[in-house]
């Protein structure tokens, strides 16, 4: 029987990449990059193993930046999220197996190329020596998010967008999704937050919008400044969830509202559930404390750690975004 674990079953590890680059135009350097990537490493690894794959080139500098309880997997990679570009993971009949989702830039909206990070699923199953089960679906970890109760949350626009999935309708998606992960039940949002359809954006993934908690509830990413573009897609968030018949806790937006590029989609969803932590995304903004109190109530007997993740959104994701769990076996 296979199944996806929740994020916050135990883990064996984390995995992450080390950036090579800066986008164009993100209003933050090489070097801004390579250093939040590690304080998110550094932070983690206080409390799980961390697996970090760094392209050749930047090894030097990553070992002068990283602690050295990180372990430095040295891979030709392209980009730094291993969310998506590294195997979704699942226990079937008690044995670690990835997945390997087809990665195509996510839709070819990438400032780089994505040829060497289409294969990283697959060199990170062999350097851990798991099972592999490659998939036809092109998809991304951040665009699922699961309960380990048999439920998958989905968006239209990225599970069906025509850049990635031309041909696959609701329904393949879902049979695939559910064979892979060994999920019963798909609960799909139309679309994510707006600043995800900018340049080098995801179009729409679920994991900066929704997420379950340990105890079933729903914490959903809210917007409640009226001139914000997600307000209102964030109520039409609220009313399809909430007529699904999950408990619907409200994560207020941080106060900030835009940056040197346009409005931001500053989340504190984006947060990563880790074995006895959850690292939660920061902004300098006074909704951080009260979050992270919040946060302390749904994640019982954790730490709960802020992290200042305003470089890491200006890149275009979170710090969930660059984490992926590989979930203990036995």
């Amino acid at each position: 029987m296979r199944s996806m674990p929740p994020e916050w079953a135990p883990h064996d590890a984390t995995w992450m990449g080390f950036p090579s680059n800066a986008y164009h135009g993100a209003g933050v350097s090489t070097a801004q990059a390579q250093a939040a990537w590690a304080d998110v490493a550094n932070t983690l690894v206080d409390h799980e193993r961390v697996r970090m794959l760094c392209h050749p080139q930047w090894l030097k500098q990553a070992k002068k930046l990283l602690s050295g309880a990180v372990e430095l997997v040295s891979v030709a990679i392209d980009d730094a999220w291993l969310r998506d570009t590294g195997p979704t993971f699942v226990i079937d009949d008690g044995a670690l197996v990835g997945v390997d989702w087809r990665f195509n830039g996510w839709g070819d909206n990438t400032q780089f190329g994505y040829s060497q990070d289409a294969g990283i699923a697959r060199t990170i199953c062999e350097y851990i020596g798991c099972e592999i089960s490659p998939s036809a679906l092109t998809n991304e970890g951040g665009g699922i998010h699961v309960n380990g109760q048999g439920v998958v949350l989905l968006t239209h626009s990225v599970q069906l967008d025509p850049q990635r999935n031309p041909t696959w309708s609701a329904t393949n998606v879902e049979e695939e999704i559910h064979k892979q992960l060994g999920t019963t039940h798909a609960l799909w949002l139309p679309q994510g937050l707006y600043r995800d359809y900018l340049d080098h954006g995801t179009r729409g993934h679920v994991d900066i919008v929704a997420c379950f908690a340990p105890k079933g509830q729903l914490l959903l990413h809210t917007q409640g400044h009226p001139d914000h573009p997600d307000h209102q897609r964030c109520l039409s968030f609220a009313s399809t969830l909430s007529e699904a018949g999950f408990e619907v806790i409200n994560v207020q937006a941080p106060a900030t509202l835009r940056d040197n590029r346009d409005w931001v989609d500053y989340s504190y969803i984006n947060h990563y559930v880790l074995n006895d932590a959850v690292l939660v995304p920061t902004f300098n903004d006074r909704h951080d404390a009260p979050i992270i109190e919040l946060m302390g109530e749904y994640y019982p007997g954790r730490a709960i750690r802020g992290v200042d993740a305003r470089v890491i959104f200006a890149q275009g994701g979170g710090i969930h975004c660059i984490t992926q769990q590989q979930p203990a076996v036995g």
